[in-house]
């Protein structure tokens, strides 16, 4: 009787330490997926700010969606009044060609989903600390470029659309303020 409740109590404790050393592993594991996407992250934006980094990590944003932000100012101009005209559409296609994006690829594929329906709010929140975390290792010069580059392409999105008609405001109050909003990101 004493043997069988020692074999119980070891059994029980040998549980216990199971459970424990899948949780340490499962949590050791976690760790390593965070350190290797940090540093996916940051070879690939070119970004060491681990707070940015992080905040990426949080938002879930990818190595291979963090190559296609140069395309978020587009898809989100486009898609500030609520629906994407044809002239937007061949704007962003535009865009996306000038930034080296071509049909067939991964992000070109990511470019057509995102033009048939509108990205989460979270997407320009991962735009907004990309952006911020590459004007951190950039020159006044590099960071200016890099805004014009960036917002200048979405500027010309916004104008596609021609206003009421072709013939008033040539952008939206939506779209200014998306714009506006973006600029923010590189201050």
């Amino acid at each position: 009787m004493m043997g069988d409740l020692n074999e119980r109590g070891l059994s029980l404790e040998e549980l216990f330490f199971r459970k424990r050393d899948a949780e340490l592993i499962a949590q050791q594991r976690r760790l390593e997926q965070i350190k290797r996407s940090r540093e996916a992250l940051a070879e690939v934006s070119g970004i060491h700010n681990s707070k940015v980094l992080d905040k990426l990590i949080e938002l879930e944003i990818s190595p291979q969606v963090l190559a296609s932000m140069a395309l978020v100012p587009l898809i989100e101009v486009a898609w500030a009044d609520g629906s994407v005209s044809d002239e937007e559409r061949e704007a962003v296609l535009a865009g996306a060609h000038e930034n080296g994006f071509e049909k067939g690829s991964v992000d070109y594929a990511l470019l057509q989903n995102w033009l048939q329906s509108p990205p989460s709010d979270k997407l320009l929140d991962a735009w907004m600390h990309y952006v911020q975390g590459a004007c951190e290792i950039m020159s006044a010069q590099e960071r200016n470029s890099f805004k014009k580059d960036l917002i200048g392409r979405a500027r010309k999105v916004a104008e596609a659309s021609g206003g009421v008609l072709g013939l008033a405001l040539k952008i939206s109050p939506k779209e200014r303020a998306v714009l506006k909003k973006m600029e923010s990101a590189f201050s």
